[in-house]
């Protein structure tokens, strides 16, 4: 089972960005209709957005925020393109357009990521060895932007990381089955031209089975189908271990 062949070697990942565990620390940021002091109509703005990320950081002595994972966003009405409805959750899906529906039933707002916030440039680095998978310009509003996908294998399973929100510059001199080597720096968080249209930050991910898709993966899900997405794409904390309660600051 991939979770526990994660938990065995969690002590042997690679941070993802450059961190210093024994002084930096960390912003749990809440996106769901919880957090009073956030609207959809800020979210909606990415100045505000970023104003608000930017200010929670230098308030409480923050390197980076973080969080998102299973988080069901209720506040992410920013984009038609959460509003747009997929589907199903087959592998041959991918090959069909998202199919926007004028008042869809159910939006996409369960995210299955975790998001970690910083300025853009912020260095990303391979937790483990692995090669490229795929990667993608997805360049729509409030999409991924630019996009990698890596492939590994632990013990002979193997799994895919997603790095959304990228630097058009990351995508440059790339080719598929290119050999990341754990702690190499092959990317790094992108301004809002080329992110998706998002204050910076990385969009990381853990995928079991990419079901045919390249250069892209559905980063967030109607709440219906939790249990089936949230199975494809474990917790990414079993490879950031980012979320200490020791370094995340409370909200």
């Amino acid at each position: 089972m991939l979770e526990e062949k994660l938990r065995k070697y969690a002590t042997l990942f690679h941070p993802v960005v450059p961190f210093e565990w024994e002084k930096d620390k960390l912003w749990l940021f809440d996106f769901t209709d919880r957090n009073e002091e956030l609207t959809a109509e800020q979210i909606a703005n990415t100045d505000q957005f970023a104003n608000y990320i930017n200010s929670k950081l230098k308030e409480n002595g923050c390197r980076y925020g973080i969080g998102g994972y299973n988080e069901h966003r209720t506040l992410y009405a920013r984009s038609k393109h959460y509003d747009k409805v997929h589907s199903s959750f087959q592998a041959q899906s991918h090959l069909m357009d998202w199919v926007e529906e004028e008042t869809p039933a159910e939006p996409r707002r369960l995210h299955l990521g975790i998001d970690i916030w910083g300025p853009a440039g912020t260095a990303v680095m391979a937790p483990m060895d692995g090669l490229v998978h795929s990667f993608a310009f997805n360049n729509n509003d409030s999409d991924y932007g630019s996009t990698i996908i890596l492939t590994h294998i632990l013990d002979g399973i193997s799994f895919h990381t997603l790095y959304g929100h990228l630097s058009l510059n990351s995508l440059k001199n790339l080719h598929e089955g290119k050999n990341i080597r754990r702690g190499d720096v092959f990317t790094e968080f992108g301004m809002r031209f080329e992110n998706g249209n998002w204050p910076p930050h990385l969009h990381f991910q853990l995928i079991k089975d990419m079901q045919g898709w390249e250069g892209d993966y559905p980063g967030v899900c109607k709440y219906s189908e939790r249990d089936q997405w949230l199975s494809n794409c474990p917790d990414p904390d079993l490879v950031l271990q980012m979320s200490r309660e020791s370094l995340v600051g409370s909200r």
